[in-house]
């Protein structure tokens, strides 16, 4: 059987949720594939896509492009290897999804009818994540326009099945416990206009926890912190959920004025004990949101707890020993008024600018946050990216929900609430 090996990389922004693989023409030609037919992606685990032509720009790379939920199933990380192949599927006679242990779902009486319409023709295997979009009429989980992420627990026959028209599926409510993929959180999919940012975070923070040995190789200490700076609203906090997501690591997170308190030895206690449930549950992030308004420098503050407070990070950053397995990633609007102290090599070892996005980068943002969206067919949205000089992806974000209610007011009067 033909088979090749490729490295993975993200889907376009288009493609997320969909199962699809982008091939380049050279490599579909070799496997005797055409647009439409179906692959076995072989990684940790084995999954299936539907196989599409990759655009001109990845063509005779060895890539192969596949979103979150694709990687999950393969249980394989972007720049890792993969074996493709062409599957054979069969028809699938019956489906059954459930949610994952930490989500609780309610389903409506026709929510099997729905997820099925959504899934028609998509390739399965046991075990996989499907993700379905919850719709207004069938909110049974998240809010509509978002990915929902179920398991198949069960499909009939076993191996890659196609989901038709003539495929039961069923719905279970009770969430598949003790199952290691969530489908759930951030993926490099959700973010847009940071391709560069997030090749050096993930130098910077999935190197050293997939592959200590590197260091241990070279005779150095893997680097501990990420200090990631920039206007508000650019994705800071997204990138760090992201990265947590991608490398299944725990995440905690340190809201910096929340851990303030007026109680003597409080605020350092807090930290002390997220930093040790953080080495105890190793792989793991650390993120510290507002940096500034809890490391400020100590000659600029009058009061003794922010001072405790820089002290105390600094020294349990000192003292991680579990370096390389808990990294921590700080974000701060205003870096100049960080202590000085956590910026120096050894604590924060790495500065990354997260600055305002370019017309490509903003044409990004619109796809991922339109991508739930009913568009109307004369909408070009690279015309509309070439406009908003100077937006950032919250201010996106907010432009695409308000184009939404303007449609929804302009067309209000006409809907029947009652019959929708």
């Amino acid at each position: 059987m033909n088979e090749v090996q490729l490295e993975v990389a993200k889907a376009y922004p288009n493609d997320s949720g969909r199962g699809i693989a982008r091939l380049d023409p050279d490599t579909l030609l070799h496997l005797k594939l055409s647009p439409g037919d179906i692959i076995e992606i072989e990684g940790a685990d084995v999954t299936a896509a539907k196989v599409w032509r990759a655009d001109r720009q990845d063509w005779n790379t060895d890539t192969v492009r596949i979103d979150g939920f694709t990687r999950q199933n393969a249980d394989v990380g972007i720049g890792e290897r993969v074996e493709i192949r062409k599957a054979e599927a069969q028809k699938a006679e019956r489906l059954v999804l459930a949610p994952p242990e930490e989500a609780s779902v309610q389903f409506g009486s026709d929510a099997a009818g729905m997820v099925k319409r959504q899934i028609l023709k998509r390739p399965v295997v046991e075990r996989d994540i499907v993700p379905v979009m919850s719709s207004t009429n069938h909110p049974f989980m998240r809010s509509p326009g978002q990915a929902i992420p179920l398991i198949a627990v069960e499909t009939d026959p076993d191996g890659v099945v196609l989901i038709t028209e003539d495929t039961e599926v069923e719905l279970r409510e009770e969430p598949i416990s003790g199952f290691e993929k969530t489908g759930g959180g951030i993926t490099y999919e959700d973010i847009g206009g940071l391709q560069n940012e997030i090749q050096r975070v993930r130098e910077m923070v999935e190197l050293p926890m997939k592959h200590p040995q590197i260091f241990k190789k070279l005779g150095i200490e893997p680097p501990q912190g990420v200090l990631l700076h920039g206007p508000p609203g650019t994705g800071k906090t997204l990138l760090a959920k992201a990265v947590a997501n991608e490398t299944s690591a725990s995440f905690f997170s340190i809201a910096g004025p929340e851990i303030i308190s007026k109680y003597y030895g409080e605020s350092e206690q807090q930290l002390r004990e997220i930093f040790e449930d953080a080495s105890e549950e190793a792989p793991s992030i650390i993120f510290i949101d507002e940096l500034d308004s809890i490391a400020p420098k100590r000659e600029d503050v009058t009061g003794e707890v922010e001072r405790r407070v820089v002290a105390q990070l600094l020294t349990m950053m000192d003292g991680l020993e579990s370096r390389g397995q808990v990294i921590v990633i700080a974000a701060t609007n205003r870096v100049d008024s960080v202590d000085p102290a956590l910026r120096r090599p050894g604590r924060f070892d790495r500065e990354i600018e997260i600055g305002v996005p370019d017309e490509v980068g903003r044409e990004e943002i619109l796809q991922i946050h339109t991508r739930g969206m009913p568009l109307s067919d004369d909408v070009n949205l690279s015309k509309l990216a070439a406009e908003p000089h100077g937006f950032v992806g919250a201010d996106i974000e907010s432009l695409t929900k308000e184009a939404a209610m303007k449609a929804l007011r302009r067309y209000l009067p006409e809907i029947d609430l009652d019959e929708e």
